[in-house]
């Protein structure tokens, strides 16, 4: 269950809104795909358009089931031209590995695991930290810390430090020496839920399609060509509508993650994340059937309590994602 904010998380939270936080991001899944084929093979496989990156640039992405719904969501860098980095949740990664693994196959492609270590600059003074301003969100540069050769991706929140394994403690001490401050990915995950971007495995899972995820807008290309679970998406954004949509919960009371959501005697979804965010209260996020519209007030049953949300439209703060 959600509890009280401390004052750690609190100075936390100011760090990351008002200066520079350091997350260690050690938890996500990072793999090469390279070769030839390399540009040609992943077009085939993820909803967005790889082939038109550039060097140094990047995209969001999804990996779909033949059915359209999400096996992962993916984190797509063109290093070189014939190399991409890519990243994920680290439960998923394995699956990603295995799936573009088997699909390769008579490709001039490989496909590895990286031993790479994400380190996340949070806030606006990330780039003073750094040095450093790649560009628009998934652009790229090399860059050196601590000795150590890294790879520089600005993010939707400040900049992605890229580093091998072994060389992490160093660049981490070199990142705090230009007042970097340590911060937990708890303080980063409210800053996540207030900003309306869902996080795959816990507001999104294999049983989302992109649309009902909110993600389409940046995940998906549609005049791309042929991949992997194209038709039912391409299918429900021309001609369906959605039952379910990703919906903001502003609750009255602290509730836990996988709490149901009900409207009246149906129930609706579950809530995804719930956290309390020091600018806004109690808040989360879910996707909900079409029935909770914003405005509307439903009810968690968070252990056995019962608690009244209402359904917000994402983002709670800044622009939408």
């Amino acid at each position: 269950m959600t509890t009280a904010s401390t004052p750690d998380l609190d100075a936390e939270y100011r760090q990351i809104r008002e200066e520079c936080g350091l997350v260690n991001r050690s938890g996500r899944f990072s793999l090469t795909v390279s070769g030839p084929e390399a540009a040609e093979f992943l077009q085939g496989q993820v909803t967005n358009d790889v082939e038109e990156l550039v060097s140094g640039a990047g995209c969001y992405a999804a990996l779909l089931d033949r059915k359209g719904h999400m096996q992962s969501d993916l984190r797509i860098l063109r290093t070189t031209g014939n190399e991409f980095w890519i990243d994920t949740e680290g439960d998923a990664g394995p699956r990603v590995l295995k799936h573009l693994s088997m699909y390769k196959v008579g490709r001039e492609v490989e496909v590895e695991a990286a031993d790479r270590v994400i380190l996340s600059l949070i806030g606006p003074g990330s780039f003073e930290v750094a040095g450093l301003a790649p560009g628009d969100e998934y652009a790229s540069v090399a860059a050196t810390f601590a000795g150590v050769e890294v790879l520089v991706v600005a993010t939707d929140l400040g900049l992605d430090v890229i580093v091998p394994k072994d060389s992490m403690d160093a660049v981490i001490s070199d990142l705090e020496s230009r007042r970097a401050v340590p911060v937990s990915e708890a303080a980063a995950e409210i800053l996540r839920v207030e900003t309306g971007r869902p996080r795959f495995g816990r507001d999104m899972t294999e049983a989302s399609m992109p649309a009902e995820a909110g993600i389409v807008g940046r995940a998906v290309n549609f005049t791309k060509g042929c991949y992997i679970g194209q038709e039912p998406v391409a299918r429900l954004h021309y001609k369906g509508r959605r039952n379910r949509h990703l919906r903001g919960q502003r609750f009255a009371a602290p509730v836990e993650a996988g709490s149901p959501v009900r409207l009246g005697e149906r129930e609706l979804g579950s809530v995804g994340t719930a956290v309390l965010s020091p600018a806004t209260g109690q808040i989360g996020m879910a996707i909900l059937r079409k029935e909770a519209e914003p405005g509307t007030t439903v009810v968690v049953t968070s252990g056995e309590a019962e608690v009244e949300a209402e359904v917000i439209e994402l983002p709670f703060l800044g622009e939408p994602s």
